[in-house]
């Protein structure tokens, strides 16, 4: 791995390596697990082609206040080095302040973040701070000009934020969120963890726990849970392990705005102090369960994807297929002529269809209460499908069959009218695979090209 410590070699590095993918991880250095993966995730093939990944180091001024630790933030570069080059990173770019603010820090153009998105959370303690962030964040983009920014979702309102910057300033850059690394006492990992000493690090641990509890609670109330009583829970327990409080807040996950309910998709944050060290951590919630549509070209592997993502997530596949067979079979039973939309249409307005896995993460299939699991692939069955699926009336039964599970949540779906026919009032979340699974998200869709490339399914949980 390369260390390069200003401008002209980082121009030299990038000619050498030109004409394949760039992968990007700033970071302000003190690396641990958490850099690491990022790295990894930077460093995974896309397409059949592994990318070059740079990493950075450069402790910014412009995001620490008055009295913050920006004298004894933790700089290491020899370790760093070190971490990066056993995570995959191809070079280390480690500028002097020259080389990011050439005419000062106080003559720089800087990047002024819209105030609703750093009027809560860490950005109501820390005025200026997330204006300091962008500023340097894209004075790095300038420099290194990457095809891909990977960013920790452990600093959620900075990945809301960068995300809306590069956004607004027409930068096109894709973001790609990665999930929070946590240690295996569950405290999340931070280069500043080191300030803290044992008997600290014991005391902390009520911050991952009682934001746990939170969520627990919010999960035992799918109906929805009062704000005030998720906050004040949290609050309570870490004001009785001797932490001091910053902030507890309950807001929305990408607009940020407060909640007075868990309620679409919300992010439950606080921020500790625990002896000299400031830490953070979140949990996402969801009034229900997630609808995951997967969407694609014909070939992509929409259906093995779904199958897979669903069995990972602990989901139910919506399989449609198995739904018009569960109907052709109902017609067959019934004695009606499955050619005759008359004769088919009656049958469809007590229609109770639901879809289950058991414990062998096999599908279960039932109509108005009886199992048709085995019957609906039956020859006879499969002969007169295309025949049943050809009438409106049962592609309009099914649909408010699918409206009617959507309504219960923890479904993955494939098909771009997921989204729009069928349940046209939920919105793409944009939410990291990894944070939806953790949270039990809302609507969100994806594309299998995501999970095609060698990496399988994203993991779920932590």
């Amino acid at each position: 791995m390369q260390t390069l410590g200003n401008v002209q070699e980082l121009e030299q590095w990038r000619r050498q390596v030109a004409g394949g993918p760039l992968h990007f991880v700033p970071t302000m250095g003190g690396l641990h697990q958490g850099h690491q993966q990022l790295l990894r995730r930077a460093a995974q093939p896309r397409g059949g082609i592994r990318p070059r990944v740079l990493l950075s180091v450069f402790v910014n001024p412009l995001q620490f206040g008055a009295g913050e630790d920006f004298e004894r933030y933790p700089r290491d570069l020899q370790r760093d080095g070190e971490l990066a080059a056993a995570a995959g990173a191809d070079a280390l770019f480690a500028p002097g302040l020259e080389a990011i603010y050439p005419h000062g820090q106080q003559e720089i153009t800087r990047i002024q973040v819209p105030a609703s998105l750093q009027r809560e959370l860490c950005g109501r303690s820390r005025p200026g701070h997330f204006d300091g962030v962008a500023t340097v964040v894209c004075r790095l983009l300038a420099l290194v000009r990457p095809d891909r920014l990977l960013l920790g979702e452990k600093d959620w309102q900075q990945l809301v934020i960068l995300r809306r910057v590069l956004a607004d300033l027409g930068l096109p850059v894709p973001v790609q969120g990665c999930a929070t690394v946590r240690d295996p006492d569950g405290l999340p990992c931070s280069s500043r963890n080191c300030y803290l000493n044992a008997a600290e690090r014991q005391r902390a641990l009520a911050l991952p726990e009682a934001l746990a509890q939170a969520r627990g609670q919010a999960l035992s109330q799918p109906g929805g849970v009062d704000a005030a009583s998720l906050i004040d829970g949290v609050r309570e327990r870490l004001l009785a392990a001797g932490l001091v409080v910053d902030y507890v807040q309950l807001v929305r996950a990408h607009s940020l705005e407060p909640l007075s309910r868990c309620e679409g998709l919300s992010l439950l944050a606080a921020a500790v102090r625990c002896g000299s060290s400031r830490l953070i951590d979140h949990v996402v919630l969801m009034s229900r369960p997630p609808i995951v549509a997967i969407d694609g070209p014909a070939g992509a592997g929409k259906s093995t994807v779904s199958r897979a993502f669903a069995r990972r997530l602990g989901l139910v596949y919506l399989d449609t297929g198995a739904m018009y067979r569960a109907v052709t079979w109902w017609v067959r039973h019934q004695g009606a002529d499955p050619a005759e939309a008359s004769a088919v249409e009656p049958l469809l307005q007590e229609l109770d269809l639901r879809l289950s896995s058991d414990e062998g993460e096999v599908q279960r299939v039932e109509i108005n209460g009886q199992d048709v699991t085995e019957a609906i692939r039956s020859p006879e069955v499969t002969a007169l499908v295309s025949v049943v699926a050809a009438h409106g009336c049962v592609r309009e039964a099914l649909t408010r069959q699918q409206q009617a599970m959507g309504a219960r949540g923890g479904l993955v779906a494939e098909g771009r009218d997921i989204g729009t026919a069928v349940f046209p009032g939920s919105q793409p979340t944009g939410l990291p695979g990894a944070a939806a699974a953790r949270a039990g998200g809302q609507h969100r869709r994806t594309r299998p090209s995501r999970f095609h490339q060698g990496r399988g399914p994203p993991a779920a949980g932590r």
